[in-house]
């Protein structure tokens, strides 16, 4: 079935920063499908496996990382698009490429890392993925980055919506190739938006139960997922709660996906885009919940705040990410010298492209290799649980 007139089209692609000759040898694929597959053959991408989504260097290996938390989102982004008849690969691509900027050990890496960096120009993780996909990450002989296509970075640049003050990081992209910073992105960005919601929401809360740091009885009184679990207990009735649990988060998925879809479907009707042209200048987002589902859906994240993100286990091991990504920035920073070979030699020889340098570095790190290195150049210690 073909895409509707207001999905983003690849062969409408503004294109490139940089032009590629055709190469017939590599398959038939369209400018959204190579982005895909570029973001998945990524060093930054595989390393994702190892950083954290809510704990952090997970010994169980059945707890979300960056990496499953990536793939899922691109699972439910592409389910919504299909049904709203949105271009599918641009929609997969952006929720795969949508965290790899995130430093080790998610945001207290991230709040680390910035207060580090603040007389350099600081540091925001989506900025930041802008930065690897556009300069850092080079596997192609003739210029930096992954030379993705225009849609595709103007997507991850401003999937939460029109950029006024752009981050210096985003500012140099942008110089690079103006990705109209002010305007909303396309429907596939703001479908990945959302995407990374439902999936946080409801496998976050799958987590914090499976880890017994959330109550069962607390987390089905909340307004979001009260419904879906009358419903699940009126099917499971015979089953203990434990094992319905599964079952509510599929439901809660599929409640959100078709609130989700719902409420876009008549914004997109309402606003009637003639092409994803338009759709950049209705000036408000049109995929989105109903007001209803989207009053729920704040109410649970404060409630996940409250009794998991603040949970004293996990401030705890979130004090000592900061001091672990803190270390190692003051260290590398006054000593470049600790650098790896690589990172050594191509250390720029002013301030603040300097600093800069070091905090992409350290941004790369994933949890494990984090904790190694501060070991190795910062202090011998032991980790206390949870690392």
């Amino acid at each position: 079935m073909p895409n509707a007139r207001y999905a983003a089209d690849p062969h409408a692609s503004r294109g490139r920063a940089h032009i590629e000759a055709e190469r017939g040898t590599r398959g038939e694929r369209d400018p959204f499908q190579r982005d895909r597959d570029r973001i998945v053959h990524s060093i930054a991408f595989r390393r994702l496996r190892h950083k954290t989504q809510v704990f952090v260097a997970p010994d169980g290996d059945h707890f979300r990382v960056r990496l499953t938390h990536s793939l899922e989102v691109a699972q439910i982004g592409r389910t919504i698009a299909r049904v709203l008849g949105l271009n599918e690969d641009l929609t997969e691509a952006l929720c795969l490429a949508h965290d790899i900027g995130h430093p080790p050990f998610g945001h207290a890496g991230e709040d680390a890392l910035k207060a580090a960096t603040m007389d350099v120009g600081g540091f925001d993780h989506n900025a930041h993925t802008l930065r690897i996909l556009t300069a850092i990450e080079s596997p192609y002989p003739r210029w930096t980055g992954l030379n993705l296509s225009w849609e595709t970075l103007e997507g991850l640049a401003k999937h939460n919506g029109p950029v006024r003050h752009p981050t210096w990081a985003l500012a140099a992209a942008d110089a690079e190739m103006p990705l109209d910073l002010t305007s909303w992105p396309s429907l596939e960005a703001q479908v990945a938006a959302i995407a990374d919601d439902i999936a946080y929401d409801n496998h976050d809360l799958d987590d914090g139960l499976r880890a017994g740091l959330i109550d069962l009885d607390g987390l089905v009184a909340q307004p979001l997922v009260m419904p879906g679990w009358a419903a699940v207990s009126a099917r499971l009735a015979d089953l203990p709660p434990e094992r319905r649990v599964a079952e509510l988060v599929r439901e809660q998925i599929g409640r959100m996906v078709n609130d989700l879809i719902g409420t876009s479907r008549a914004r997109i009707a309402e606003a009637d885009p003639r092409d994803a042209d338009a759709v950049r200048q209705a000036g408000r987002a049109l995929i989105g919940f109903s007001d209803a589902m989207a009053a729920e859906e704040r109410a649970f994240k404060r409630y996940m705040y409250a009794n998991l993100y603040h949970h004293p286990h996990q401030l705890a091991v979130a004090e000592q990410a900061r001091a672990v990504v803190a270390g190692l920035a003051a260290t590398y920073r006054a000593d470049p010298a600790l650098l790896p070979d690589g990172w050594r030699e191509r250390l720029p020889a002013e301030e603040p492209d300097r600093g800069r340098h070091v905090a992409d570095f350290i941004a790369g790190m994933t949890d494990r290799y984090a904790i190694a290195r501060y070991r190795e150049v910062v202090r011998p210690v032991e980790m206390p649980d949870g690392f």
